[in-house]
C-alpha cells in the first residue's frame, strides 16, 4: 500500500520512495534519470499524491534542464538567482548546488547568495543583459519592454535562448511559490541536493 509521511514544517503528504507504487513509482524513477540524482528531490515529492501534477512538474523541470538552447551552466544561474529574488532559500541552495557542479565559480556562487541587483553579478557583457531581462521577469514581467528584449538580443542572444531564459525564470517563479507555499522552502537546510557536499 502507498504510505504518505508528514515531515515537520511541510504542509502536505509526502509519498516516500520505498512506498511509491504505480504512476507515482514510475515519475519517481523518470524524476532520477532526468535529475541525475540518486534520490527524488523533496520539491518533486511535494505533488507525489496527485501523479497529475507530479507530471507538470517533471514536465517543465525536464524542459528546461533537458538539451536546449542555453548551457545548463546558464540555465542553473537563472534558477539560483530567480529563486534568490524570490526569497526561496531552499531552491538557492538546490541550484548553486547545480550551478557549482556546472562550473559556476565560487565567486559566482558567493554573489548569487549576496547581491541585491543583477549589476552585482560577475559576469559578462554579453550576460548581464540576460540576467537583467530574466530579473525583470521575477520582479515586475509586466515592466518588461521591447528595449530590454533588445538589449539581450543586440548581446548576442538567440530567439531561441532568450525564450529558455524567460521560461527558466518563469518556471521557477512557480516552483518557489510551491515550494514556499508547501513550506518546504523555508531553509536551505532542507535541501538533500544542497547538503550533498557536507562530510
Amino acid at each position: 500500500m502507498e504510505t504518505t509521511t508528514r515531515q515537520p514544517g511541510i504542509r502536505v503528504p509526502l509519498i516516500d520512495e520505498e512506498h511509491a507504487q504505480g504512476r507515482t513509482a514510475e515519475l519517481y524513477e523518470k524524476i532520477k534519470q532526468v535529475t541525475g540524482l540518486p534520490f527524488v528531490p523533496d520539491m518533486f515529492r511535494l505533488t507525489s499524491t496527485n501523479p497529475r501534477l507530479l507530471e507538470v512538474v517533471l514536465a517543465g523541470y525536464g524542459g528546461v534542464f533537458g538539451d536546449g538552447a542555453l548551457a545548463r551552466q546558464t540555465k542553473e544561474l537563472i534558477s539560483a538567482w530567480t529563486s534568490k529574488l524570490n526569497g526561496c532559500p531552499y531552491c538557492v541552495g538546490t541550484h548553486s548546488w547545480f550551478l557549482s557542479e556546472f562550473g559556476g565559480s565560487d565567486e559566482l556562487l558567493d554573489a548569487v547568495e549576496n547581491a541585491t541587483t543583477a549589476e552585482e553579478l560577475p559576469v559578462d557583457e554579453r550576460t548581464m543583459p540576460l540576467m537583467q531581462l530574466v530579473t525583470k521577469v521575477s520582479t515586475g514581467a509586466y515592466k518588461i519592454t521591447d528595449a530590454d528584449w533588445e538589449k539581450a538580443a543586440a548581446a548576442g542572444w538567440s530567439d531561441a535562448e532568450l525564450l529558455e531564459a524567460v521560461f527558466t525564470a518563469s518556471l521557477f517563479a512557480f516552483i518557489n511559490r510551491l515550494v514556499d507555499s508547501t513550506g518546504l522552502g523555508s531553509s536551505v537546510d532542507r535541501s538533500r541536493v544542497a547538503r550533498q557536499g557536507d562530510a
